[in-house]
């Protein structure tokens, strides 16, 4: 699977949450990471939360979808994980 973002929303975002959006990445080679559709969002966007080194985070992200023959999305958020998010990941699998 192929992730695209925006370098400077990338940048932007490492300087406020800590978090990369090429680090961000990683969330989707957890196998316990969990993802559901952001009601919040005007366009069709997921959250998804899981493991990234010792942390959990949350990324929001666009639905994969094939382009040129290769599934990819694009990263629009990254940071880490509230305490309740934490929690739900953690306890209840979210």
């Amino acid at each position: 699977m192929h992730w695209e973002w925006d370098e400077n929303k990338s940048r932007a975002n490492r300087r406020k949450h800590g978090l990369s959006f090429e680090t961000a990445r990683l969330v989707f080679g957890d196998p316990a990471a969990v993802s559901f559709p952001d009601p919040s969002a005007e366009e069709e966007r997921w959250r998804t939360v899981g493991m990234v080194g010792n942390a959990v985070v949350m990324v929001v992200h666009t639905e994969p979808d094939l382009r040129d023959g290769v599934e990819a999305g694009r990263i629009i958020s990254a940071r880490k994980a509230t305490r309740r998010e934490r929690k739900n990941y953690e306890e209840e699998g979210f």
